[in-house]
């Protein structure tokens, strides 16, 4: 009799323990989705573009950075007097990096058109995750930097690992993980943002991100301007 009583208090344990982190963690993505504008505001934005400098070992990298929600984008990159671009779309990508050696537009790797085209998505990754086909999993607190923040995991259909770093003070994200495979290889790489600066068009959005020994500033970001696409083929 004591074991049954046991059995069916951990089993109900164990579903009420489920109910609650289930609701825990929708509670944390739906103060996330609010705390960066609210997913009214996002749904508005088709387009983007936005000038940056990255600062890296002393040289600094201007960017300007073209976006149609996923659809494409084009990044014009500018660095010691040299200018070239890297373009990726929903099938292809194409680099042009004169400072590598490379005299005209190169088309890209597999590996890299696929690593590239989770930013072709303007929108949060917490709007869309779901539409994408995305799963997500809460991993309780971890410190960053001396805060205490939600950890969650995103996976997506090729299973693709993201970890999100939240913070519960107000539901900003401040850093984010990825394991990315190139080449065979398995590679993590870690981005920290800061910076948020609330936009007229109601959406919040962080203005410096670090990653490894850069830090990338953006000076200019308009939300939907004219853009026409035939800045989405190399050569123009």
């Amino acid at each position: 009799m004591k074991t049954t009583v046991k059995v069916t208090a951990g089993i109900l344990f164990c579903i009420l323990s489920n109910g609650v982190f289930s609701q825990t963690l929708e509670e944390i993505v739906s103060k996330h989705i609010e705390a960066i504008g609210g997913k009214d505001s996002w749904e508005k934005v088709r387009t983007m573009r936005y000038e940056s400098v990255m600062k890296a070992q002393g040289a600094e990298i201007h960017f300007t950075v073209v976006k149609s929600d996923r659809i494409a984008l084009r990044s014009d990159i500018s660095v010691m007097g040299m200018k070239g671009f890297n373009i990726v779309t929903t099938k292809e990508g194409w680099s042009y990096a004169p400072w590598a050696g490379q005299t005209k537009s190169e088309a890209m790797t597999a590996d890299n058109v696929k690593n590239s085209q989770d930013e072709l998505n303007i929108k949060d990754e917490f709007l869309t995750y779901k539409e994408l086909g995305k799963t997500i999993e809460y991993f309780d607190m971890d410190d960053i930097d001396g805060t205490e923040c939600f950890k969650i995991k995103m996976t997506n259909k090729d299973g693709k690992e993201t970890t999100y770093y939240i913070d519960p003070g107000n539901y900003l994200t401040i850093k984010k993980t990825e394991k990315i495979k190139s080449d065979g290889q398995e590679t993590e790489n870690s981005t920290f943002y800061s910076n948020y600066k609330m936009l007229a068009e109601g959406l919040n959005i962080p203005m410096m991100t670090t990653s490894g020994w850069s830090e990338m500033e953006t000076l200019k970001l308009e939300i939907n301007p004219k853009i026409d696409d035939a800045i989405f083929k190399p050569g123009k």
